[in-house]
């Protein structure tokens, strides 16, 4: 053979592998509103930067005559190319080949581009499109799968992990997303779960659909197993780009700095009247989570779960940070189970990837109840200790308003390791509140007991106390916080705190690994 026929069969056997699954197969992904693969891909990387790997890769099966069938690139697009300008591997699943399904080879292609970026330190992005395991492939499928969990758990802290689901993932097909940093969720074209609603109704005589049982809002306002519920494939790509824009290569790396575009000393006076005058009304913390950081631009994971929590990403001086913060608007900004988790997890992974956090504070306490009691509030609650005292990376805390309590120690407290803690004139910080600590303190109970007019006394010993202990200046005092700072120069505080302490170094006790609560 000439050695321009086998240029030419090259050539012939590439536009044949990108044909994927065929024209009719293509024209159904595209009418269900869904993107191929291979477009997928060409909207994730650079125009011109994606370099395909294993394009060629076939299946080796011969049961169930899969021996005569052919699966174009066996399913799933591999390689590596720049986001913005910026190298990352990837892979994509082709539910028009044979239902994206994974088999032996096609699992074989993910782990080969995840030890790949392992070794390279640059960052993994799944996009998951997927009938499941193979049948007719068997165990060898399975095998597959536990190979790739396997390196989700090596490479996890160590490189980012990023997963989109655009199609359904069900079974075991769920736990690699579940084991990397972030998943994306297509609203009414993804699903997630362990067992199909046929399987429940067979099993446990419950009705259900696809979309209530594992649709994009369900696992972002009720399980949180989704951080993000997109409204296309197009723009969980965008959103994905912006994600990575805030994040390392690698956890041996700092995020990318940008040219500060905001001024570091400006000043924002409308913080000065966020916080009401009545102690119990609401406000919106986003407001000042808007107000400070660079260009008020904020980028949040987990918008609609634990929404009495926020995480996000934002900028100070053009550094990156991870904003923590309580939310007045929901359950007074308590702490429950869902939102410690939420922060815990967020921590983590800042932490893991030398990224400075910043904390805003407004929390009454841990949420009362049996329901949260018998959930485990306590061990849910001390991972949000655990968290905290765990991050290295610069801590910097800002007390708007309520701080009492256990919540006060777990909301990065000086004595967790946060690095400096600035108050308003509004906080208050203490053991509890007035209201409860008027029937606890056994001289009040007396005095109130043995008054005329016991309301009246109740009334002069809650003012008594809140004017004694609820505010920021005994924590002063003690040295418990850096300043007390008016709320329109948190800005300027925050960012010259951040320059002094970006260049800090912390060690922990050499060990295997810590033991989290559960």
């Amino acid at each position: 053979m000439k050695v321009s026929e086998k240029l030419e069969m090259l050539k012939k056997r590439e536009a044949k592998v990108k044909e994927m699954g065929g024209e009719k197969r293509v024209k159904k992904q595209h009418d269900k509103g869904k993107l191929t693969a291979r477009e997928r891909i060409e909207l994730l990387f650079d125009k011109g930067t994606f370099r395909e790997i294993d394009m060629l890769a076939h299946h080796r099966s011969t049961n169930f005559g899969m021996d005569k069938v052919d699966v174009n690139s066996d399913g799933v697009i591999t390689g590596h190319g720049l986001v913005n300008g910026r190298p990352v591997f990837a892979y994509s699943q082709d539910f028009t080949s044979r239902g994206g399904s994974l088999g032996e080879r096609h699992a074989a292609k993910i782990t080969k581009i995840m030890d790949l970026a392992l070794k390279a330190g640059v960052p993994v992005v799944g996009m998951n499109d997927s009938g499941g395991a193979r049948v007719e492939e068997g165990i060898d499928a399975l095998k597959g799968y536990g190979e790739i969990f396997f390196r989700n758990s090596r490479a996890s802290g160590v490189i980012p992990q990023i997963s989109a689901i655009m199609g359904p993932c069900a079974g075991g097909a769920v736990y690699s997303p579940a084991m990397t940093d972030f998943i994306f969720m297509v609203k009414k074209k993804s699903h997630m779960f362990i067992t199909s609603p046929y399987v429940i109704e067979t099993v446990t005589g419950e009705k259900t659909t696809f979309e209530e049982l594992g649709g994009a809002m369900v696992h972002n306002t009720k399980s949180g197993n989704a951080h993000f519920a997109c409204d296309s494939d197009e723009d969980a790509i965008e959103q994905i780009k912006i994600l990575l824009s805030y994040l390392p290569a690698n956890n041996m790396e700092d995020p990318p700095k940008l040219p500060p575009g905001d001024d570091p000393k400006r000043s924002c006076p409308e913080l000065d009247e966020l916080i009401p005058d009545n102690p119990k009304a609401p406000y919106d913390m986003k407001d000042a989570i808007h107000a400070i950081l660079d260009n008020g631009e904020f980028f949040e994971p987990h918008e609609y779960y634990a929404e009495n929590a926020i995480v996000g990403f934002g900028r100070l001086n053009g550094r990156v940070v991870g904003v923590v913060g309580n939310q007045p608007l929901v359950l007074a900004g308590c702490l429950d189970i869902d939102a410690s988790d939420k922060i815990s997890r967020f921590v983590r992974t800042c932490d893991a990837f030398n990224i400075p956090l910043l904390t805003f504070v407004d929390v009454p306490g841990y949420l009362p109840g049996l329901q949260q009691e018998w959930g485990g509030i306590i061990r849910h609650g001390a991972k949000l200790l655990w968290s905290y005292s765990e991050a290295t990376v610069p801590k910097l805390t800002v007390v708007t308003r309520k701080n009492y309590g256990g919540s006060y120690i777990a909301m990065s407290s000086q004595h967790l390791g946060a690095d400096m803690i600035f108050a308003w004139p509004t906080a208050e910080i203490a053991v509890m509140g007035a209201q409860g600590a008027v029937n606890v303190v056994s001289s009040y109970r007396k005095q109130i007991k043995e008054a005329d007019d016991p309301e009246a006394m109740r009334q002069e010993k809650i003012k008594e106390y809140e004017d004694a202990f609820n505010n920021p200046y005994i924590a002063a005092e003690r040295g418990y916080i850096e300043a007390i700072i008016q709320p329109s120069e948190t800005r300027a505080r925050l960012i010259d705190a951040l320059e002094i302490l970006c260049t800090k170094s912390e060690a922990l006790p050499p060990k295997k690994h810590g033991n989290i609560p559960h």
